[in-house]
């Protein structure tokens, strides 16, 4: 199959859509998570070659560019196909800002193999003692000519086990009396097979280890891996941490649109959809997806129209935590005695899907930022309600 016409009407181009995700599935993925992953590479490698790829991204670094509505119709046809995202974090949380920051000869070097996939990234921002409070962060990087040499931990990291690259926050810089206590970070992407870099799988309570801490001793990164001044990357970091919780808002709606209606079959299956209390709150559900796709809509218009999703992504984010969890929460709930069997107990319901989901979303509410400082943007950036003190 060629290139996808950007320029044909909605219908054509959602059936051409169509047509390109079934062509660049490279079928059943393997069992491993290496193989998992190389499934996922050649995915989203053959969709690249089409020009089917990165609805938002720039043409010129193999994305499609699309306008407004038909990004909503790529996330509504990708949701359907269930086309996996790109490995790691780095597509939706630092591509948008390297397009926006980064010089020419960065964004050649990494944002191809970014949407591609040829290479998985992940996020080198909280520490032991920064995680909300990012500014807080102790990791150095001390310029020594062309390089810099960090130290420090990173924790908390998506993927960092098996990441090719760091978008890493590092303090280059120690703000005086009269500098706010974010100047003086940098923004670094840091090669992870460098010496010096440690990473550790953080076993969950799931069981999986999907989280990682990363220890920098001594690593040496070319200054050049740079983006954005020297001290001055706080205003990069917005844009990361914005996208972060903006990242994907529709797919996510698409995605427990189906979620929300098999919860409505398995309750039909328990047979338990008499109980009015159970209908009431699947009428809950059904009320809020729908409000969450028009909020992921909304979304992309705000990057379409700003280049930045603003700070309305943390009521986006808020919403979206708190439906994940009560959805799973009201699923275990409505299972019962099955509701405390994990996913390998062969008795469990649908391989224990629902009690995996109830113990990964507890972590939904501190991921992208703790729902408290989700209110806190909210409330100050958005309602225009007085700063913290420690904010300002």
């Amino acid at each position: 199959m060629g290139e996808i016409d950007t320029s044909a009407d909605n219908e054509t181009f959602r059936q051409q859509l169509r047509e390109a995700f079934a062509a660049a599935n490279p079928g059943k993925p393997g069992a491993s998570a290496e193989e998992r992953r190389q499934w996922v590479r050649e995915y989203h490698g053959k969709l690249m070659d089409m020009r089917a790829n990165g609805p938002s991204w720039p043409r010129e670094y193999g994305g499609m560019d699309l306008p407004f509505e038909k990004q909503v119709i790529y996330a509504e046809e990708s949701a359907k196909a269930r086309v996996p995202g790109q490995l790691g974090t780095g597509y939706s949380i630092c591509g948008p800002t390297i397009i926006k920051y980064a010089t020419s000869d960065q964004k050649e070097r990494w944002l191809p193999a970014l949407l591609s996939s040829r290479e998985a990234w992940a996020q080198g921002f909280s520490e032991p003692e920064a995680g909300s409070d990012l500014p807080n962060l102790k990791t150095s990087a001390v310029r020594d000519g062309d390089y810099y040499i960090v130290n420090g931990q990173k924790l908390w990291s998506s993927n960092g086990h098996s990441a090719d690259r760091l978008f890493t926050l590092v303090r280059t810089g120690t703000p005086g009396p009269d500098q706010p206590k974010h100047w003086g970070i940098s923004y670094l992407i840091i090669d992870a097979k460098t010496p010096g870099i440690t990473v550790r799988p953080i076993k969950e309570m799931t069981g999986g280890t999907d989280f990682a801490e990363i220890f920098f001793t001594d690593v040496r990164v070319p200054v050049t891996d740079r983006i954005g001044e020297e001290h001055l990357g706080w205003g990069l970091v917005r844009t990361s941490l914005g996208h972060e919780r903006a990242a994907g808002t529709l797919n996510t709606a698409l995605n427990y649109r189906r979620v929300v209606t098999e919860v409505l079959q398995l309750a039909k299956d328990l047979g338990v959809t008499g109980d009015p209390l159970i209908r009431q709150q699947l009428a809950d559900f059904e009320a809020r997806v729908r409000i969450l796709y028009v909020s992921g809509a909304r979304t992309i218009a705000d990057i379409t129209s700003k280049g930045e999703p603003g700070p309305a992504s943390s009521v986006s984010r808020l919403f979206v935590t708190s439906f994940e969890q009560d959805l799973h929460e009201f699923v275990v709930n409505m299972l019962g005695a099955h509701g405390m069997l994990a996913r390998k107990d062969p008795h469990s319901i649908e391989k224990g899907r629902w009690v995996w989901g109830f113990l990964r979303t507890r972590a939904s509410t501190i991921g992208a930022g703790t729902a408290e400082i989700q209110k806190n943007t909210v409330g100050e950036r958005v309602l225009g309600l007085p700063h913290e003190p420690s904010v300002k």
